[in-house]
This record gives structure tokens, C-alpha cells and sequence, in this order.
């Protein structure tokens, strides 16, 4: 039997499914240094170009205000502002953001920063940082009051390192009732007030599908194997391709974690699957019909993402008896939250 494990299952699809039980119990982000994120530029700034690229170390704050804040500084519209990625609010994290300054010499960024942000680099490039151009990030967690049994803990925490772990999406990419939201647009009832507010709902909807979809897959035990139908994700890259037939040697790979099977991110068209894996999809999509809907109607174009994550490094180590220390380094959308709700039934308070 599969046990609930997570932090997670205020989520609207439901309480999160792990294929083993969870032997810890831990505070996580009692203060915001317990969770520390560093993003992992795949792009280096050149030295010249009309973008200056910042390396920004902020604390309690969400992205979107450090966007913001370097638009008001620089003087340009929002969208003169590029990132790679959200980062979580509820921690200390260092990314990059760029702010396309052509022809112009840029501000004193450190002049009288606010409270929480403190700029460690700038640098002229020629391009904007866009969504999604990182390397990955490495995350530094400190669980507190650990409970439970320490060394079930560990060869949990070595099976993950060794055999990897559902990829759900985690609570940051709900936000505070962007779900919900999502659902009142769809039945036209709210109207979101601009761009972004539009991604986040949308970016919700399609992460509900696919935490659903992943949950049906552990159910049937097919979570981490390809099934007949499915679309394979190459570990470490974004590359995808259909799997009209199983082989001794696909299935090798698969359990080399070298293949993944893919989840959807749902859409207007073809998901690329077929057979036992389509039924999955099509399924879980007519039960959780006003998201699919919604974001048909929405024009979004399907895509595929792995059910299964392979951490790139992980460590753990303890700190005076009941304190846990976790370092993993994860690829872009990947989330540490889902490597700690495989290991420990989290709280955020005492």
C-alpha cells in the first residue's frame, strides 16, 4: 500500500502518494535560512551588450518583487526584466535577473536597497535572461525537531539518490489560490488583471493535471517504467520521443535512469501518447475536466514533463541530534520540496 507523504496535500488534486512510507517527521523553514536555493546560470554575462545581468542574494521576498524593484530603479517598464525562474519566498535564495538598459550607463543598484535584496554582481550582456535558461539549482535545507527513525531515513534518502523520485510540482507552483483562481476564470467568473497574473493561473491548471496524472501512475506502479504509449524524456534535457514499442534495451535504460516516462502539461492538440499511457491522461483530464477545458480554450500547446526526477547531487548530513541538513542539486523545474516530502512528514511551525 502507498503512503500520503507530503506537506502538499492542501492541494486541490489531493494529498501527494510516495511508493514507500515516510519514517521522519521535521520543521522545515522555521527561519528563512533553513531554506537556501542558488540558481545554476547556464549563461554567463560577457561583459558588453545592451542587458545588464544582476546576481541578486534576497531574503523573504518573492521574484516578482525583486523584478519589480530593479524596473523602478533602472527606470524601464516590467517587462524590461528578465529571469530564469521563481524562486520560493520563504527562504534565502541567489538568481540572476537582466534589465535591458541600451545605450545607457546603469543606477547605483546598491544604493539603498530594500530591506531583503542585496545585488552580488552586475554585468553587461548581450540578451535577456528568459524563462528557463538555467542550468538547475542547488538547495541547502535544514529540517529541525527531527523525529522517527534516523537510519530508515537515510537508506530512504540513499534509494532517492540511487533510483530517483516522483517529480511532482510542489506548493510553490499553486501559490496562494492560484488553483482556484484558475478555475474561477475558466468558468468566467474572474478575469486575471494581466500577463502574469494569466501565467500563474494557467502554469496551476497544468500542474494539477500532471500531479494527478503521476498519482494514477503510482497507483498502477508505472510511475518510474514505460508503459507501451508513452513519451520517453532523456534524463538531463528536454528531449522527448514516443515509445510505440517496448525493448529490452528501452527498458534497461529506463531502469539506468538514463529514460523517464512523461507526465502532460495539458493543451490544445496531441499529447504524443498512445496506448495504456493515453487511456491514463484522458482519463485523469474528463475527471478534472473544467482545468483541460480551460486551458484548450486558452490556446496553451501541450508539452511533456518526466514523472520521475534524479537528483544531480545529493548529501545529507546531521547537525547535534535532531537537526537534518540536505544538500541536492536539482534541474530546472524540479523541486526540493518533493525530495523532502519523500523523506519526512513536514510542518512549518511547532
Amino acid at each position: 500500500m502507498m503512503t500520503a507523504g507530503a506537506s502538499e496535500g492542501s492541494l486541490a488534486t489531493g494529498p501527494l502518494l510516495y511508493p514507500w512510507a515516510v519514517p521522519l517527521r521535521a520543521r522545515l523553514r522555521a527561519e528563512p535560512g533553513d531554506f537556501r536555493v542558488d540558481e545554476i546560470a547556464a549563461t554567463e554575462p560577457e561583459g558588453e551588450g545592451e542587458h545588464v545581468w544582476l546576481q541578486v542574494r534576497k531574503t523573504g521576498l518573492d521574484t516578482e518583487t525583486v523584478a519589480e524593484w530593479l524596473a523602478g530603479v533602472a527606470g524601464v517598464a516590467r517587462p524590461a526584466v528578465g529571469y530564469a525562474g521563481r524562486k520560493d519566498r520563504h527562504a534565502v535564495t541567489t538568481q540572476w535577473f537582466s534589465v535591458q538598459l541600451p545605450g545607457r550607463n546603469e543606477p547605483n543598484w546598491s544604493a539603498d536597497p530594500p530591506a531583503g535584496i542585496e545585488v552580488l554582481v552586475s554585468r553587461r550582456h548581450g540578451r535577456k535572461l528568459k524563462t528557463g535558461h538555467l542550468r538547475g539549482n542547488a538547495f541547502r535545507l535544514r529540517l529541525r525537531d527531527v523525529r522517527g527513525d534516523r537510519s530508515a531515513a537515510e537508506a530512504l534518502l540513499e534509494r532517492m539518490r540511487q533510483r530517483g523520485l516522483p517529480d511532482y510540482f510542489g506548493e510553490q507552483r499553486f501559490g496562494h489560490a492560484n488553483l482556484e483562481r484558475a478555475r474561477a476564470w475558466f468558468a468566467g467568473r474572474l478575469r486575471p488583471r494581466n500577463r502574469n497574473q494569466r501565467s500563474l493561473y494557467l502554469s496551476a491548471a497544468r500542474a494539477a493535471i500532471f500531479n494527478a496524472v503521476l498519482r494514477r501512475r503510482i497507483e498502477d506502479d508505472s510511475w518510474d517504467r514505460l508503459l507501451p504509449g508513452d513519451v520517453a524524456n532523456l534524463d538531463g534535457s528536454g528531449s522527448v520521443f514516443p515509445v510505440a514499442a517496448l525493448d529490452e534495451a528501452l527498458r534497461a535504460r529506463c531502469e539506468q535512469l538514463d529514460l523517464h516516462p512523461t507526465g502532460p502539461l495539458w493543451g490544445r492538440g496531441d499529447p504524443g501518447t498512445g496506448g495504456a499511457g493515453r487511456g491514463v491522461e484522458a482519463g485523469v483530464a474528463a475527471t478534472l475536466g473544467d482545468l483541460s477545458g480551460g486551458l484548450e480554450r486558452a490556446q496553451m500547446k501541450p508539452a511533456r514533463r518526466p514523472l520521475r526526477m534524479r537528483p544531480r547531487r545529493m548529501a545529507w548530513s546531521w547537525e547535534a541530534d535532531r537537526t537534518l541538513v540536505l544538500e541536492v542539486e536539482l534541474g530546472p523545474g524540479e523541486y526540493a520540496t518533493g525530495v523532502v516530502a519523500g523523506v519526512a512528514l513536514i510542518s512549518t511551525s511547532g
